[in-house]
């Protein structure tokens, strides 16, 4: 699944660590997200998503072909 994550907390003017505080991972989970190294669970989707005031579908890109 490909994401938006870093280029639109980057235009929000949010670090990597400050997302993760309020979602209460690691930083290092925000940057494996960012990497495409890990999926969220639906839940850290929808605190995101909700985060950013954004939908998931607006954030998350679900590519069938690479599943």
């Amino acid at each position: 699944m490909k994401n938006r994550l870093e280029e639109i907390r980057k235009q929000r003017g949010v670090t990597q660590e400050e997302l993760a505080t309020q979602l209460e991972v690691s930083r290092q989970t925000i940057g494996s997200l960012e990497n495409g190294r890990y999926n969220p669970s639906i839940i850290l989707a929808f605190k995101i998503a909700r985060y950013f005031n954004m939908s998931i579908e607006e954030l998350f890109i679900y590519d069938e072909e690479s599943s």
